[in-house]
């Protein structure tokens, strides 16, 4: 007994110790795992907007050479400028417009192909396709589509409805951007959704109907609370989606007619890179990261108040 207590004694040291070396090992790969995400961040995402940052507080034109400190007077002279509120205003409408329509369409998508009927996967696919299709494809397909004498004009020609220059009107430019943003990134959304509804229970659904709750009352009372993680998600990605928007609008319409679909995205290209402003270029490119980030942090910031089935 008195060999077995000594044995005890001196071999319980080196477990200990051991314990201990394998917890810093696994500290230090950890650390190591980390780091490489993090580092990347920072060269790659906080370097370039501190860089950024800098150079707006600069009237900064390579083809005249200019180089000069001039503090705040960029941001003086964004928040003056009629063509600078112009955007944030389309900004506003574009991206309010493609986060409500993505949301409701995706959402309905997805109730109408949650069903399990024969074949729904092909219909799902169909839905999907457009999220794997190059954006730059995609836009050039559309801008034929939307001409004055392209295919929607022609279909409308046929019911006797004359169909707008749909590109190149004032009135209808920024919503058949919308419309070809919200055909191209539904798909993915509706995935989403897809997803969530898997995990809503059955039995919850099942014990509403036969407690007489219509399917309306089940969808907003039972379904959409426990969807509510995923909508967030979603309300997200696609509100700093469409502040980040740029391929559609310069191909399709470059801003026009009229500053009708200049948003923030585009304007900062047609002031860095049309008018080698670069100076007030990256103003505006702060302002846009001011709004996104503010946004994101709102949308986060409420999620207790309407999130009810947080994971």
């Amino acid at each position: 007994m008195n060999e077995r207590v000594v044995t005890e004694t001196t071999a319980s040291p080196r477990s200990r110790a051991s314990l201990s070396d394998t917890k810093r090992s696994e500290a230090r790969l950890g650390v190591a795992m980390v780091a490489v995400p993090v580092v990347g961040a920072l060269i790659f995402g906080v370097a370039p907007l501190l860089y950024i940052a800098w150079y707006s507080l600069h009237d900064w034109s390579p083809l005249a050479g200019r180089f000069d400190f001039v503090g705040v007077d960029n941001y003086a002279y964004l928040f003056e400028n009629r063509t600078f509120q112009t955007s944030l205003l389309v900004t506003g409408i574009f991206v309010v417009g493609v986060v409500v329509a993505e949301t409701v369409v995706a959402m309905a998508l997805a109730l109408l192909l949650s069903r399990r009927i024969k074949g729904i996967g092909i219909f799902r696919a169909a839905y999907f396709a457009p999220v794997v299709i190059a954006y730059v494809a995609w836009v050039l397909v559309w801008d034929y589509l939307l001409a004055s004498n392209g295919t929607v004009n022609s279909v409308l020609a046929t019911f006797g409805v004359a169909g707008p220059d749909w590109l190149h009107s004032p009135s209808w430019a920024l919503l058949s951007v919308i419309v070809v943003v919200l055909f191209k990134g539904v798909g993915q959304n509706m995935i989403l959704f897809l997803a969530a509804l898997q995990n809503v229970p059955n039995e919850l659904l099942e014990a509403a109907a036969i407690d007489g709750a219509s399917a309306v009352k089940r969808f907003f009372r039972i379904t959409l609370p426990l969807m509510t993680p995923t909508v967030l998600m979603v309300l997200i990605l696609t509100t700093v989606g469409a502040l980040n928007i740029f391929v559609p609008i310069q191909l399709m319409t470059e801003g026009g007619p009229g500053n009708s679909t200049n948003v923030l995205s585009y304007y900062i290209y047609e002031v860095a890179f049309k008018q080698q402003e670069f100076g007030l270029g990256s103003a505006v490119a702060v302002v846009l990261f001011v709004i996104v980030l503010a946004l994101t942090v709102t949308q986060w910031g409420m999620r207790k108040k309407w999130v009810h089935d947080e994971y």
